[in-house]
């Protein structure tokens, strides 16, 4: 009664119904979890008929059931209760020391404190809005370059995409079967040298035109010695959490998720320290985790069951061998991976790229013999592309939220572009020079 013969339309087709039927959903404004659920379910009862749906639900139990999945409400949790402490607050202003009177020096400080936050947390969206907060009203009170104050914010408060304990990595990690702690040190050398692309970019425009980014007033560069010591001080705490979470999966201590559980306990202390610990501060945090992991976990589940049968139907050898079959170097059939990834940035959030694509893409960069930690770098650096493009980028909605009335998603997505292009070299970067994410691991 179930099967309606979805089955004589052939693997291709199905595969072209399957794609229309999501991105159809999609323009309803359904969430994607329910989208990639409802096209799951039809296609199991229509292809197939009720008999594979437990084949389905054992693809969904052995995702929530993933121990490793543990860490990602722990760094999320963590996250939540940095975004809403002082720390990262007194972060910022600590480090104001750095910026002294060099041209765009309190950009080069978002840039360097973003980096810091990513190695906190790897949360992305409360990074951007704290740095819209605390740095773009600074850097322009201080007569910045519009669109640079604000590229700076979107490109550095998306480096936790890169720089362990992303999520997006640990995320990736699930799916491909392999290290998370390998990717965390191979993002780190990735993750640096966007810091750093973006950094030349900033000195290179406010030291050809010093009006673009106006260095300190000479009060503000020149503090007595004693802020300078609270600056410090500042930035004794971050270092610690970062250290707690990152030294103990580099030194064997501790696996991820118990890395992860022990930056919540950084941070409770942390704030107890501080005396900033408050029932309404946990309860806030509490409420963010769980809202954020519920979606992960929705999309997760909805994802699983559709790349379930659509593996079932024969999807994954199709598309294995229709890209496997390009007439082209192995490098060729990558760079086309990476062009579907981007096209996907456009429109999808990236869980719902990594539970649909990764399961498909990892055994084919596999058969072409390279390394699934390396396709993980890249999988994440593309992934940092689509947090700052249009239309959907995550980054300007986020900033958005925060920004000066004045300030459009207009001007916003233009200000983002430049460091788009250099994302882009990155990507292309690791790419063709693989050792530059993988050198830590030889």
């Amino acid at each position: 009664m179930w099967n309606i013969g979805l089955s004589s339309m052939g693997i291709e087709w199905g595969t072209y119904a399957m794609v229309g039927s999501i991105f159809l959903l999609l323009l309803t404004g359904l969430p994607l979890a329910f989208v990639t659920g409802l096209v799951a379910l039809f296609f199991t009862f229509g292809w197939f008929g009720p008999m594979a749906l437990p084949l389905v639900t054992s693809r969904v139990y052995g995702f929530i059931t993933e121990y490793s999945l543990v860490a990602v409400p722990m760094f999320v949790f963590m996250a939540s209760l940095l975004d809403r402490s002082g720390i990262a607050r007194d972060l910022f202003n600590g480090m104001r020391i750095l910026a002294g009177r060099v041209p765009g020096g309190v950009a080069v400080q978002t840039l360097v404190v973003a980096f810091f936050l990513a190695a906190m947390s790897g949360i992305i969206g409360g990074e951007i809005v704290l740095l819209g907060i605390l740095a773009l009203p600074q850097m322009l009170r201080l007569g910045y370059d519009r669109n640079i104050s604000i590229g700076v914010v979107c490109a550095g408060g998306s480096l936790g995409t890169m720089m362990p304990p992303s999520i997006v990595l640990i995320i990736y990690g699930l799916i491909a079967s392999v290290s998370i702690a390998d990717l965390f040190t191979a993002a780190i050398t990735p993750a640096a040298l966007l810091m750093f692309s973006y950094i030349g970019y900033v000195l290179f425009r406010t030291i050809r035109n010093p009006a673009l980014g106006p260095p300190l007033s000479e009060e503000e560069a020149h503090l007595p010695f004693s802020e300078k010591l609270k600056a410090i001080q500042a930035m004794v705490l971050p270092g610690m959490i970062a250290f707690l979470v990152l030294g103990t999966i580099y030194g064997g201590i501790a696996s991820v998720t118990e890395a992860a559980a022990m930056g919540v306990l950084g941070v409770f202390a942390a704030t107890i320290v501080r005396r900033e610990l408050t029932l309404k501060l946990v309860h806030q945090a509490v409420v963010q985790t769980i809202n954020t992991c519920g979606m992960i976990i929705w999309i997760g589940i909805g994802a699983a069951a559709l790349v379930g049968v659509y593996n079932l139907m024969g999807g994954n050898a199709f598309v294995s061998n229709t890209i496997l079959g390009i007439d082209a170097p192995p490098v060729v059939i990558i760079m086309v991976m990476m062009l579907i990834l981007l096209v996907l940035g456009l429109f999808l959030d990236w869980i719902g790229i990594a539970m649909l694509a990764l399961p498909i893409f990892v055994p084919i960069a596999v058969k072409l013999g390279y390394d699934p930690i390396w396709f993980g770098i890249l999988f994440a650096v593309n992934m940092q592309v689509s947090f700052l493009s249009p239309p959907f980028g995550p980054a300007a909605f986020y900033l958005k939220g925060v920004a000066p009335a004045s300030i459009t998603l207009k001007h916003i997505y233009g200000s983002v572009a430049p460091f788009i292009v250099l994302q882009l070299i990155v990507l292309a970067l690791i790419l063709f020079y693989p050792p530059v994410a993988m050198w830590m691991l030889d």
